[in-house]
Protein backbone atom coordinates (compact mmCIF):
# COMPACT_ATOMS: atom_id res chain seq x y z
CA UNK A 1 0.00 0.00 0.00
CA UNK A 2 1.49 3.52 -1.00
CA UNK A 3 1.73 6.03 2.29
CA UNK A 4 0.75 9.18 0.66
CA UNK A 5 3.47 11.82 0.06
CA UNK A 6 5.94 9.19 -0.40
CA UNK A 7 8.74 9.64 -2.72
CA UNK A 8 7.81 7.53 -5.26
CA UNK A 9 4.23 9.54 -5.27
CA UNK A 10 5.80 12.69 -5.30
CA UNK A 11 7.93 11.51 -8.78
CA UNK A 12 4.75 11.33 -10.15
CA UNK A 13 3.04 14.70 -9.67
CA UNK A 14 3.69 16.50 -12.49
CA UNK A 15 3.81 20.06 -10.66
CA UNK A 16 6.39 18.37 -8.14
CA UNK A 17 8.73 16.70 -10.91
CA UNK A 18 8.81 20.45 -12.32
CA UNK A 19 9.97 21.94 -9.13
CA UNK A 20 12.87 19.37 -8.41
CA UNK A 21 14.15 19.68 -11.89
CA UNK A 22 16.92 21.77 -12.60
CA UNK A 23 17.20 23.89 -15.28
CA UNK A 24 21.06 23.54 -17.14
CA UNK A 25 23.27 25.66 -16.94
CA UNK A 26 24.29 28.98 -19.50
CA UNK A 27 27.69 29.82 -19.85
CA UNK A 28 28.84 33.25 -20.49
CA UNK A 29 31.09 35.83 -20.64
CA UNK A 30 30.42 38.72 -17.25
CA UNK A 31 29.43 42.01 -17.68
CA UNK A 32 29.95 45.10 -15.92
CA UNK A 33 26.43 45.16 -14.05
CA UNK A 34 27.07 40.87 -13.31
CA UNK A 35 29.74 42.77 -10.78
CA UNK A 36 27.81 43.19 -7.34
CA UNK A 37 25.98 39.77 -7.70
CA UNK A 38 29.83 38.29 -8.22
CA UNK A 39 30.65 40.06 -5.07
CA UNK A 40 27.91 38.72 -2.91
CA UNK A 41 28.41 35.27 -4.81
CA UNK A 42 32.20 35.66 -3.26
CA UNK A 43 31.07 36.53 0.25
CA UNK A 44 29.12 33.69 0.40
CA UNK A 45 31.50 31.08 -0.48
CA UNK A 46 34.03 30.87 2.60
CA UNK A 47 36.90 30.49 2.41
CA UNK A 48 37.46 32.90 -0.87
CA UNK A 49 38.60 36.46 0.41
CA UNK A 50 36.60 38.98 -0.85
CA UNK A 51 37.31 41.96 -3.22
CA UNK A 52 35.86 44.97 -3.67
CA UNK A 53 32.99 45.87 -5.59
CA UNK A 54 34.96 47.73 -8.07
CA UNK A 55 37.50 44.59 -8.52
CA UNK A 56 34.63 42.77 -9.19
CA UNK A 57 33.33 45.12 -12.13
CA UNK A 58 36.79 45.65 -13.36
CA UNK A 59 37.44 41.72 -13.82
CA UNK A 60 34.27 41.79 -15.27
CA UNK A 61 34.29 44.56 -17.85
CA UNK A 62 38.10 44.63 -18.13
CA UNK A 63 38.97 41.12 -18.47
CA UNK A 64 35.68 39.84 -19.11
CA UNK A 65 36.97 37.29 -22.07
CA UNK A 66 39.00 35.87 -19.46
CA UNK A 67 36.46 34.75 -16.86
CA UNK A 68 33.27 33.10 -16.96
CA UNK A 69 29.34 33.46 -15.66
CA UNK A 70 27.51 30.43 -15.11
CA UNK A 71 23.76 31.17 -14.99
CA UNK A 72 20.51 28.95 -13.93
CA UNK A 73 17.12 30.55 -13.94
CA UNK A 74 18.20 33.88 -14.94
CA UNK A 75 20.84 33.91 -11.69
CA UNK A 76 24.47 33.59 -11.25
CA UNK A 77 25.01 30.81 -9.94
CA UNK A 78 29.02 29.91 -10.58
CA UNK A 79 31.94 32.26 -11.19
CA UNK A 80 35.32 32.00 -12.66
CA UNK A 81 38.01 34.99 -12.86
CA UNK A 82 40.95 34.41 -14.64
CA UNK A 83 43.24 36.16 -16.64
CA UNK A 84 46.67 35.65 -19.09
CA UNK A 85 49.84 37.05 -16.80
CA UNK A 86 51.35 39.83 -19.33
CA UNK A 87 54.69 38.20 -18.71
CA UNK A 88 53.68 34.63 -19.01
CA UNK A 89 51.04 34.48 -21.75
CA UNK A 90 51.49 30.84 -22.05
CA UNK A 91 50.30 30.62 -18.56
CA UNK A 92 46.20 30.56 -17.95
CA UNK A 93 45.72 32.06 -14.01
CA UNK A 94 42.75 31.04 -12.26
CA UNK A 95 42.18 33.62 -9.70
CA UNK A 96 38.73 32.42 -7.95
CA UNK A 97 36.02 30.13 -8.42
CA UNK A 98 33.11 30.41 -6.93
CA UNK A 99 29.90 28.01 -6.75
CA UNK A 100 26.61 29.14 -5.20
CA UNK A 101 25.30 26.50 -2.65
CA UNK A 102 22.63 25.67 -4.91
CA UNK A 103 24.76 24.29 -7.48
CA UNK A 104 27.23 22.54 -5.35
CA UNK A 105 27.55 18.99 -6.43
CA UNK A 106 27.13 19.14 -9.90
CA UNK A 107 30.08 19.30 -11.08
CA UNK A 108 29.86 23.04 -12.30
CA UNK A 109 33.38 24.47 -10.87
CA UNK A 110 35.18 21.67 -13.60
CA UNK A 111 32.88 22.33 -15.95
CA UNK A 112 33.09 26.28 -15.98
CA UNK A 113 37.22 25.63 -16.31
CA UNK A 114 36.61 23.77 -19.08
CA UNK A 115 34.59 26.31 -20.51
CA UNK A 116 37.11 28.79 -20.36
CA UNK A 117 39.90 26.45 -22.08
CA UNK A 118 37.96 26.45 -25.21
CA UNK A 119 37.64 30.31 -25.67
CA UNK A 120 39.57 31.70 -28.10
CA UNK A 121 41.10 34.48 -25.18
CA UNK A 122 43.00 31.25 -24.85
CA UNK A 123 44.69 30.00 -27.53
CA UNK A 124 48.09 28.85 -27.14
CA UNK A 125 48.27 28.43 -23.48
CA UNK A 126 50.03 25.82 -22.25
CA UNK A 127 49.66 26.12 -18.54
CA UNK A 128 46.97 26.42 -16.38
CA UNK A 129 47.87 28.49 -12.89
CA UNK A 130 46.30 29.03 -9.58
CA UNK A 131 47.11 29.54 -5.83
CA UNK A 132 45.52 27.78 -3.39
CA UNK A 133 45.77 27.79 0.73
CA UNK A 134 46.46 23.94 2.61
CA UNK A 135 43.29 23.77 4.11
CA UNK A 136 41.40 24.60 0.82
CA UNK A 137 39.89 20.74 0.40
CA UNK A 138 37.80 21.69 -2.39
CA UNK A 139 40.28 23.67 -5.22
CA UNK A 140 42.89 20.79 -4.00
CA UNK A 141 39.83 18.47 -5.36
CA UNK A 142 39.13 20.25 -8.21
CA UNK A 143 42.04 21.12 -9.67
CA UNK A 144 43.40 17.37 -9.04
CA UNK A 145 40.87 16.37 -11.25
CA UNK A 146 40.85 18.88 -13.84
CA UNK A 147 44.51 17.73 -14.25
CA UNK A 148 43.61 13.90 -14.14
CA UNK A 149 40.65 14.48 -16.48
CA UNK A 150 43.16 16.36 -18.93
CA UNK A 151 46.37 14.00 -18.73
CA UNK A 152 48.16 16.49 -17.25
CA UNK A 153 50.49 16.78 -14.44
CA UNK A 154 50.02 18.97 -10.97
CA UNK A 155 52.97 20.61 -9.34
CA UNK A 156 52.77 22.64 -6.27
CA UNK A 157 55.46 25.31 -4.81
CA UNK A 158 54.93 27.95 -2.16
CA UNK A 159 54.27 31.50 -3.84
CA UNK A 160 53.17 33.88 -1.08
CA UNK A 161 54.47 33.02 2.25
CA UNK A 162 52.38 33.86 5.32
CA UNK A 163 55.02 35.19 7.46
CA UNK A 164 56.92 36.61 4.19
CA UNK A 165 54.26 38.18 2.56
CA UNK A 166 50.70 38.23 4.22
CA UNK A 167 52.72 39.53 7.54
CA UNK A 168 51.49 36.25 9.30
CA UNK A 169 47.61 37.42 8.84
CA UNK A 170 46.89 34.67 5.80
CA UNK A 171 47.61 31.24 4.98
CA UNK A 172 50.68 30.54 2.54
CA UNK A 173 48.90 30.53 -1.22
CA UNK A 174 50.24 27.73 -2.71
CA UNK A 175 51.22 28.12 -6.95
CA UNK A 176 49.82 25.18 -8.93
CA UNK A 177 50.45 24.40 -12.07
CA UNK A 178 48.86 22.10 -14.41
CA UNK A 179 50.30 21.06 -17.68
CA UNK A 180 50.31 20.52 -20.39
CA UNK A 181 46.79 21.77 -21.38
CA UNK A 182 44.98 19.60 -24.09
CA UNK A 183 45.79 21.48 -27.16
CA UNK A 184 41.91 22.92 -27.34
CA UNK A 185 42.20 25.98 -29.34
CA UNK A 186 45.16 27.21 -31.66
CA UNK A 187 45.59 30.18 -33.04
Amino acid sequence: MEVPGNAKERARDPEEAAHTLKAPFTFRCPRAEDGYPIAKLIAACPPLDTNSVYCNLLQCSDFADTCVVAERGGEIEGWISGYRPPSAPEKLFIWQVAVAASARGEGLAGRMLDELLVRPAFAGTTMMTTTITEDNAASWRLFGAFARRHGAGLTKAPRFERDVHFGGAHDTEWEVQIAPLPNTITS
